[in-house]
């Protein structure tokens, strides 16, 4: 059993307490407040019976009281017995409504446990394969006596590479962290065009390596937000679309205004994304390369999640349409 389990059970086992002393309690009030109505009533009957002229066949005083309390004691056992079903009644559904309520309330924070938990294995495992081809490396290395100049170059080089593949993880990782404790507080008006304008002139050189033209329908269109979150976002997807599509392609970038928001779409020609794989792309440390595996692309999934987080803060939605070979569009909703 869980340790989530427990403490359904324990949380269930606070409510239905709390339920059936408020039950008991009422119980306890209402058999009180009942007993002492049905007695008024049984002594009145026995006063006006009491005060009405004697004739034949009636009953002396004695013998009405005696029914009186013969009734009140067998309508006090009715409610007793009513009550005590009643209360049964109310500890079943209690425990049924408790369990449910309690695992409600403890549903988000197991999934964020859960969540931290996959989270931090993923991260010890991204930081430990290129650790471990360092060492591998150097040991190997350090075994051989007669290694050449070249020979060392060539390690230095390669481990060199994967410092690089360490710093890009954990700046990729103090990205993630910061978008997660971001609020809205230093939001301010932003113009969606500049922000686009100044996103692919970060990654402009990327997409002359490969020959990759783009082109663009932007309009003037302004919303609040945090203007170097909105430029992280799209050098986001701009980056993506280049590392996925074949050279000297063509990257479509589209702005439109509908109704109280602005839609940017961003479209490639790239090796697109499988159906199956297509509600995991926001999942950190997702593997891009499971989905778009036409080419070697180094990665650790983590933009995307970035991405999301982006755009919620900005109380935006993204929208995703690919197919295999046909490429994909990313296009982000905000409102304006």
């Amino acid at each position: 059993m869980t340790h989530f389990k427990l403490a359904y059970l324990k949380l269930t086992g606070v409510y239905v307490l709390i339920v059936i002393i408020i039950s008991v309690g009422f119980s306890l009030s209402l058999y009180r407040i009942s007993s002492d109505e049905i007695d008024r009533g049984l002594l009145r009957q026995t006063r006006t019976f009491g005060n009405l002229a004697p004739f034949k066949g009636q009953q002396s005083i004695p013998e009405i009281d005696q029914i009186r309390k013969q009734q009140l004691d067998e309508s006090n056992a009715r409610l007793k017995t009513n009550l005590i079903y009643f209360n049964i009644l109310i500890l079943i559904l209690s425990a049924i409504a408790s369990y449910f309520f309690a695992k409600r309330t403890l549903e988000p924070i197991e999934e964020a446990m859960e969540s931290q938990s996959r989270f931090t294995a993923d991260a010890s495992h991204e930081l430990r394969t290129p650790l471990t081809a360092m060492k591998s490396e150097i040991e190997v290395s350090l075994r051989d006596k007669k290694m050449s100049l070249n020979s060392a170059i060539k390690l230095l080089k390669s481990n060199l590479e994967e410092i690089g593949k360490l710093e890009s993880l954990s700046t990729s990782l103090l990205k993630l962290t910061r978008s997660q404790n971001e609020t809205q507080e230093n939001f301010e008006e932003v113009s969606l065009e500049d922000v686009l304008t100044e996103s692919y002139e970060k990654i402009e050189s990327l997409a002359q390596k490969k020959d990759i033209k783009f082109e663009t329908k932007l309009i003037e269109i302004k919303a609040r937000g945090d203007k170097q979150s909105l430029v992280e976002l799209f050098v986001i997807f701009l980056d993506n679309a280049i590392k996925f599509s074949p050279k000297k392609s063509k990257i479509f970038i589209t702005m439109k205004k509908e109704k109280h928001f602005a839609i940017i779409s961003i479209k490639d020609q790239g090796s697109g994304i499988k159906a199956l794989d297509l509600p995991h792309i926001f999942d950190r440390f997702y593997c891009a390369n499971s989905s778009r595996n036409k080419e070697k692309v180094n990665g650790y999934g983590l933009g995307l999640a970035i991405a999301k987080q982006i755009v919620d803060l900005h109380d935006g939605e993204i929208m995703v349409q690919s197919k295999p070979d046909k490429g994909s569009t990313f296009s982000v909703k905000l409102p304006i």
